[in-house]
């Protein structure tokens, strides 16, 4: 990508302008400048209109929208007309550009053909005011932020026989190696030694052993460390508890909070962010044999806590509640986020509109409310008041995984994961269930989006 001030009509060169409605070109019968709406004046000129007073996540999907839906009919060079607009509009614009190129035909044999624009040779000229570094820094920001999001997103539509708990190791290692972060990733013996027995427990009926991968990003300067916690089940059954067989397939999702924590890492080393971020792992898959984890058991924690196992497919809080205490004893961070597609319930709460936020820290919520309104990738606070403990409240075992009620069951979920943070007064838990992975234009499908990597780096930044 190149910022230019002049640029001269070229056959092979297509101009992209945008406006406004309100703001489109006069005696313009025809194009009304509606959000998405698009307009050939000349061969080499398109006209995408942004609808009224868009705001910068809007710009961001408007862009993508048009990229995929032309995905195999852009010329080589484009120009976007960028001028007067700001650096941030300028970065939406970019992110969704490359975004647009997304391939979703991972293991086709004969994969469809995207435009060269997306190839090696394409080429995106941003015409501006002026090049100034404001704007140099935006298109490099929203380059390399689309880049780490695709792979992503490639981690998240991939299937369980290709991202094992190990596999997700292997990537956080060369990640680790390329961007200059360190990684460790625990073996199950060494999980054994460290007792992470709830870890263990939910791994137990598959064939493929469980890792934990403790990453460390840590800048020459920096006030705050951050851990980041995600949820790395890399296929979910429901264990003895087994989930319906008609949607089981897409349970290749539920490591959508590791994939946010494995991206948001690489992205902030890449662009070196002057804050320390501990990202910890937790990862395995819960599968049915008959060496499985049973409803009724009582397992033991990281923690110490005794719980007792009501529900086999409430696992994920299992493996987070040995991630959350290593991560809180072992380093100390002032701030702990974890990420997890935790609950069906959140969903039926929010739809696939917002995560569910929540957090006894009134500025840490605030702060993290504001980096979703700033990206688009929306949080929505929601209750962990006391009064919900007797919920998880077991007669046998300090306290149990699941109450077994048809409400409450993402507030229920947060209560319990907050009983392995060592009542840490600057923690959140995001429950991405309805949007790390999602029905959406870009695929036929539901497929990966991302979630979380964008709405970090915000957060992060602003520290």
């Amino acid at each position: 990508m190149h910022l230019i001030q002049t640029i001269e009509a070229q056959a092979n060169i297509l101009l992209l302008h945008t406006f406004e409605s309100g703001s489109e070109p006069e005696n313009q019968q025809v194009f009304k400048a509606e959000r998405g709406e698009i307009w050939w004046p000349s061969e080499n000129e398109i006209w995408l209109g942004l609808g009224r007073t868009p705001k910068i996540p809007a710009i961001l999907k408007i862009f993508r929208s048009l990229f995929f839906k032309r995905k195999d009919r852009w010329p080589e060079q484009i120009v976007l007309d960028a001028k007067g607009k700001s650096a941030d509009w300028i970065e939406a614009a970019v992110n969704g550009i490359i975004l647009g190129g997304y391939n979703i035909q991972l293991y086709k044999s004969e994969p469809k053909i995207f435009s060269s624009f997306f190839g090696e040779n394409g080429k995106l000229f941003i015409l501006t005011n002026e090049i100034s570094h404001g704007n140099e820094a935006a298109i490099n920001l929203a380059r390399k932020t689309a880049l780490t999001q695709i792979r992503i997103m490639d981690l998240m539509n991939a299937p369980g026989n290709y991202k094992s708990p190990e596999i997700l190791g292997d990537w956080a290692i060369e990640s680790g190696e390329k961007n200059g972060y360190k990684v460790i990733v625990f073996d199950k013996e060494k999980l054994e030694e460290l007792g992470m027995e709830a870890l263990l427990s939910v791994s137990k009926g598959s064939d493929v052993p469980p890792v934990m991968i403790v990453s460390e990003y840590e800048p020459e300067s920096y006030q705050k460390t951050i851990a980041l916690v995600g949820k790395g089940v890399t296929f979910d059954t429901g264990g003895i508890s087994i989930k319906p067989s008609a949607n089981m397939h897409l349970m290749k999702s539920d490591m959508g909070g590791a994939a946010a924590v494995l991206g948001m890492i690489e992205l902030a080393a890449q662009l070196n962010l002057p804050v320390r971020i501990i990202g910890i792992i937790p990862s395995t898959e819960n599968c049915v044999d008959g060496s499985s984890m049973k409803p009724g058991d009582v397992i033991n924690s990281y923690a110490g806590k005794t719980i007792e196992v009501i529900d086999t497919d409430a696992e994920g809080r299992l493996i987070l509640a040995d991630g959350l205490s290593y991560a809180v004893r072992e380093f100390k961070p002032d701030i702990v986020i974890d990420l997890a597609t935790l609950t069906g319930s959140v969903i039926q709460t929010l739809g696939y509109e917002a995560a569910g936020l929540f957090s006894s820290s009134d500025n840490l919520a605030a702060d993290l409310i504001r980096s979703g309104e700033n990206t688009g990738e929306r949080l929505w606070r929601l209750p962990i008041w006391d009064e919900y403990k007797e919920e998880i409240s077991s007669d046998i075992a300090d306290l149990k995984n699941y109450h077994g009620k048809p409400l409450a069951g993402a507030i229920v979920a947060a209560k319990f994961l907050e009983v392995f943070t060592d009542e840490h007064p600057e923690w959140a838990h995001l429950d991405i269930a309805g949007m790390a992975f999602g029905e959406a234009e870009f695929a036929p499908g539901r497929a990966g989006t991302a979630f979380g990597i964008r709405l970090l780096r915000d957060y992060l930044s602003a520290l």
